[in-house]
């Protein structure tokens, strides 16, 4: 969510860290701040509320030389956004300054022992706390990373932070728990930060701290180690994506780019993998464990959001192939709720960033319950990837935008891919096998058909623009993507949006249909076809304007239809990735034709680090 970007080596810092923060932007933010250590020791502090432009505005005709600093992107949790509440926070002395992601659960406790002890606060955030508590203690230890040390010790909640101070004027101190934090190693100088797209730039060597882990760093060397004082020994890992794929290439918005980027990023989820002439997968994440999943008695999926809508597609695909009992759960409820977890479960975790706080909490839950965790997320090296025992790695690129399209599009394919794989360690035959593998092959230029249509949904988009409303229904495999349609299009236009399986409109929604509610079908050819164009002629009673997703050359659903997109057919289970596509379009030229920021929408951030 919030971003942290950090620097210390030969340049002029300001300049690193102002580009690092705009790398940053699309994570969603309210306020933006930095501290530099000047070349006299003295440390200055610039932030504000608003965008990363306006920071740097602020700091244009300053005159800044230095070459060690911290920054910070802010979503608000604790305080409303201003330019109080913004990062970085000092301590009382004004010679320590922190920048903080995460959420200091215990900050209320802290704070009020500190104005106890005649500290006072600012701010009404809880990183403030943290930063007093820092230099409460640096007044009696002398030591900067003692005095880090010992009140991370204290504190109950999720952290990634980085420390400067002119006590230590060369030196910046990191460290993390629950929140990302990588460490960008170049020559003769470190780039820090909460995300690698910030660090690419600089070099692809990397470490990714883990959690209680800390590093403290000068230009020319770091070390590692827990803040319990034990030494550690990380790995230098190397980011695997170029610098180009996280710029929008010629489109308008990220979110466009990526849009169209789903042939490609589908492809390579199953690049490797697809055995066709086989009708079966090969999954190296999962070899180690290829006998507990023979054995799975159920799998049990955690995920939140857009994960969520795909995790519902994957029940569907396993109990179908693999025939395992399949259970998906929110995350966020997963962790409270004291789930059954037996011997022979498997749980399965899904996230884009993998750093979701939610569903990393929710494995560590599953963990201590003694379950078999894996991962399917985007991120390599991420903390997920890291807490769970074996998993899939989607590979779809960096997803920039916050409404995700491609990563979920890749979820997709990895479950197919899962689903077939367990399909034919069981009952799955090789010809049913094929089938499905030459169907999955063919997927890539079927999304690229729908593609070429994109004016037609955004003169369907502009028509309805105005709308308050919308419903989104689908059946079967179809019903996730009604869900899915209705989040993107919330999301990024603003427009209330509910999906429902189409049978349960007559339970309730039906209530709401009148001649001013368009009402979205994914009514594509499948066995209970026929079931969703009765569901269709209800709502034409009532008057609801219909929006139909339907298969080329489907005449009968033409007549029904105020508006219909067509897409290729495909195998049922495969058809969410396709039908997924032109609701993904109708929210973008929704959101543009209402002048959205498409690819920062208010309130939201891409990757959900705090609880």
């Amino acid at each position: 969510m919030c971003g942290i970007v950090a620097y210390i080596g030969n340049k002029k810092s300001s300049h690193i860290l102002i580009n690092g923060l705009q790398r940053l932007e699309y994570r969603g933010y309210d306020s933006a701040g930095l501290a530099f250590i000047s070349e006299d020791s003295k440390l200055q502090v610039f932030k504000n509320q608003g965008k990363v432009k306006d920071l740097d505005r602020l700091i244009d005709h300053k005159k800044i030389n230095s070459h060690i600093g911290i920054a910070h992107t802010r979503w608000a949790t604790h305080g409303v956004p201003n330019n109080t509440n913004a990062h970085p926070h000092y301590d009382n002395s004004k010679n320590i300054a922190l920048v903080h992601n995460g959420i200091i659960e215990n900050y209320t406790v802290l704070r009020t022992k500190l104005i106890e002890k005649g500290y006072t606060f600012e701010s009404q955030t809880d990183t403030e706390v943290l930063a007093v508590l820092i230099g409460a203690i640096y007044e009696q230890t002398k030591d900067l990373e003692s005095a880090v040390r010992n009140a991370l010790i204290q504190v109950e909640g999720t952290f990634g932070i980085a420390v400067v101070s002119s006590y230590e004027p060369d030196k910046i101190i990191t460290a993390r728990r629950g929140s990302p934090m990588v460490l960008g190693i170049g020559e003769n100088e470190f780039i820090l930060a909460s995300d690698a797209s910030a660090i690419i730039q600089h070099t692809r060597q990397v470490i990714y701290l883990d959690d209680n882990e800390m590093a403290i760093i000068t230009k020319n060397h770091y070390f590692t180690k827990t803040i319990y004082n034990v030494d550690t020994n990380s790995e230098i890992q190397e980011i695997l994506y170029n610098l180009d794929q996280i710029e929008k290439g010629g489109f308008d918005y990220f979110m466009l780019k990526e849009i169209h980027e789903q042939p490609i990023s589908f492809e390579n989820t199953f690049r490797g993998r697809l055995l066709v002439d086989e009708g079966n997968v090969k999954l190296g994440g999962l070899r180690n464990i290829e006998d507990k999943l023979r054995n799975a008695e159920k799998i049990i999926i955690t995920a939140c959001g857009t994960s969520w809508n795909a995790a519902l597609v994957a029940e569907y695909l396993i109990e179908n192939l693999a025939r395992i009992p399949v259970e998906v759960e929110y995350a966020s409820e997963f962790r409270y709720r004291n789930p059954v977890i037996n011997q022979n479960d498997i749980v399965f975790a899904i996230s884009q960033s993998g750093e979701t706080a939610d569903t990393l909490a929710a494995i560590k839950e599953a963990k201590q319950k003694g379950a078999l965790c894996c991962g399917i997320v985007n991120a390599v090296g991420s903390s997920i990837a890291r807490e769970t025992e074996a998993g899939i790695y989607i590979h779809a690129g960096p997803e920039i935008g916050v409404a995700s399209t491609k990563a979920f599009t890749s979820q997709l394919c990895a479950f197919t891919l899962l689903s077939l794989y367990l399909g034919r360690m069981r009952n799955l035959s090789s010809t049913e096998g094929m089938n499905i593998a030459k169907a999955i092959t063919q997927i890539p230029s079927q999304i690229e058909e729908i593609l070429q249509n994109s004016e037609q949904i955004k003169k369907i988009a502009v028509k309805y623009s105005k709308s308050k409303n919308y419903i989104y229904l689908g059946r079967g495999y179809n019903y996730p993507v009604a869900l899915e349609g209705a989040l993107k299009l919330k999301e990024i236009s603003y427009i209330h949006a509910e999906g429902y399986p189409s049978a349960e409109m007559k339970h309730g929604p039906i209530a709401l249909i009148d001649e001013n509610m368009p009402v979205v079908f994914i009514a594509t050819r499948d066995e209970i076809y026929d079931k969703v164009k009765s569901n269709i002629q209800e709502v034409l009673a009532r008057k609801g304007k219909i929006i139909a997703i339907a298969n080329y050359g489907d005449t009968e659903l033409a007549e029904l239809t105020d508006d219909i997109i067509y897409i290729p057919k495909t195998l049922p289970m495969l058809t969410p990735v396709l039908s997924v596509i032109p609701l993904q379009l109708l929210a973008y030229y929704t959101a543009l034709e209402l002048g959205r920021d498409v690819d920062r929408p208010r309130n939201l951030a891409k990757s959900v680090t705090v609880e």
